[in-house]
């Protein structure tokens, strides 16, 4: 049930944010007790100091969870036993959505609803298929002949690190912490230093639903201090980051200067919204290239950003969408009735607003948006027409709520002007041609495409991108277990009976 705004702000004055580590089942500061602060981007205010991880808490973190993961506590508990541990995560997220959804919205800017929608929804729906899988990893008998039997078996990897992003905190926690713990990992995880305040109270939910001390561990910290001891540990098997593409190829580097661990990456991305000639410019087609740009903020690795309209359809599909934003409500995130938070940060909102400088200085058109002068990092959700594929706007990741329009004369040149790209995660296509749309979808170089609708698929179905907006491993569905898992194979020589 949805609370009044006065409702959800009378929790937020509740709330009493705990910004410490959280490691081997307890709270704890930073070893040399320094501390950073953590900022409500939708009014400046600070919200809490929190722990500045470095390498020395990163690597007692590590200690605990590699001392865990040997005495086989969680890692060799019975898959039933992970399980149900697990589906208790999943109760108490549940039990506990309106604090967690207040305290995320704070830390973020973002929308009451959103939060509400994913913390109450996803994230104990991620637990809870996790737990369910936790007992349905099966391995292999290779066929051989009679003087051998050949085992191949699937073994928790050992240690996993995971860097989360701020658009998402406690979704991307369990992306991360729902699939590593199912197969037995223990994990060592580092919230983004502007938005670690729900992955903290996470960890302790999971300590009270009865995950063992060690096993679940946050280190709060900066990408250079925390991030960069988690990629350089040579006790850490695995990593899964979720960021900019950029600190990707750090990870990369950190694999190769360390022990060579395996490294899942889910980057960045330059998404199109190809509408084609024979589409029928619907209320629903409006409100999906709408959401495909302006959800959470435009502050989305797979937002829609480039909007590859048909030309005979361009003045009808750029009316209807300016009409459809100018009816978005920007203000206080904990109001209900707000569609549009705040930036994630100053220095942020300050890159974005460049780049819709950069629109106007190129010759694009800007319909409607811009800055706005509410307090906070807030900007109006902004149209340019008449951008060109050459454009800054069209294609650099913008990370806010800037669309662009991009005329198109055919399919192909639709298709074309997608996949000139560095990036390859999302696209969305809308055509009453089935045959056009299986097509296009095999021919877009990315890692998901949506047909007649913005989806980024669901729990079932894996989410990563190509080329730059990723590596082979990916999140989500049954192929996120993959980064978490080694194989073994054993060879047992049979004697003649």
């Amino acid at each position: 049930m949805t609370l009044s705004h006065a409702e959800y702000k009378a929790i937020a004055d509740s709330l009493k944010p705990n910004g410490q580590a959280f490691i081997d089942g307890q709270f704890c500061d930073a070893a040399d007790g320094d501390k950073f602060e953590t900022v409500n981007p939708a009014t400046g205010q600070v919200l809490a100091t929190v722990a500045h991880c470095k390498a020395a808490d990163v690597d007692r973190a590590v200690v605990a969870a590699r001392r865990v993961f040997n005495a086989g506590t969680w890692s060799r508990a019975e898959p039933e036993e992970r399980k149900e541990v697990l589906l208790k995560v999943a109760q108490l997220v549940r039990e506990h959505t309106d604090e967690l959804a207040v305290l995320e919205s704070l830390d973020t800017g973002k929308t009451i609803t959103d939060c509400l929608e994913e913390i109450g929804g996803e994230v104990p729906k991620f637990f809870q298929w996790y737990a369910e899988l936790a007992d349905k990893v099966f391995g292999k008998i290779a066929p051989t002949g009679p003087g051998a039997m050949a085992l191949i078996t699937r073994e928790p990897a050992g240690v996993a690190g995971a860097v989360l992003p701020w658009n998402f905190p406690l979704v991307m926690a369990a992306w991360k912490i729902a699939p590593s713990l199912a197969v037995g990992c223990s994990a060592v995880i580092k919230p983004a230093e502007q938005t670690p305040l729900s992955t903290i109270r996470l960890a302790e939910l999971m300590c009270e639903a009865g995950v063992p001390d060690g096993v679940i561990n946050v280190v709060p910290g900066f990408g250079e201090t925390a991030g960069a001891a988690i990629g350089l540990h040579n006790d850490i098997d695995t990593v899964s980051f979720t960021g900019s593409t950029e600190v990707g190829r750090m990870f990369m580097r950190y694999s190769g200067d360390s022990n060579l661990k395996g490294v899942g990456l889910e980057m960045g991305g330059k998404s199109p919204f190809i509408v084609l000639d024979d589409a029928r410019i619907t209320d629903d087609l409006i409100e999906h290239a709408a959401m495909s740009a302006f959800w959470n903020g435009g502050q989305n690795c797979s937002a829609n950003m480039r909007q590859l309209v048909a030309a005979p359809l361009v003045e009808e599909f750029t009316a209807r969408i300016g009409e459809r934003v100018k009816a978005f409500k920007l203000g206080d995130p904990l109001n209900p009735a707000t569609d549009i938070g705040s930036m994630i940060t100053r220095d942020h909102k300050k890159m974005v607003m460049s780049y819709i400088q950069s629109g106007v200085d190129d010759g694009a058109r800007m319909v409607t948006g811009g800055d706005s002068d509410l307090p906070g990092y807030f900007i109006e959700p902004t149209i340019f027409q008449d951008v060109t594929p050459n454009m800054k706007i069209a294609r650099e990741e913008i990370f806010g709520p800037v669309l662009g329009i991009m005329p198109m004369q055919t399919a192909e040149d639709a298709l074309a002007v997608a996949s000139d790209t560095d990036y390859g995660l999302h696209a969305t296509v809308f055509t009453q041609d089935i045959d056009r749309a299986l097509h296009m979808a095999r021919s877009l170089p990315c890692g998901t495409v949506s047909v007649n609708g913005f989806s980024e698929g669901d729990i079932k179905t894996p989410f990563g991108g190509y080329k730059q907006s990723g590596s082979m491993a990916r999140d989500n569905g049954t192929e996120a277990l993959e980064q978490y898992l080694q194989t073994k194979t054993i060879w047992i020589n049979v004697a003649d009976a």
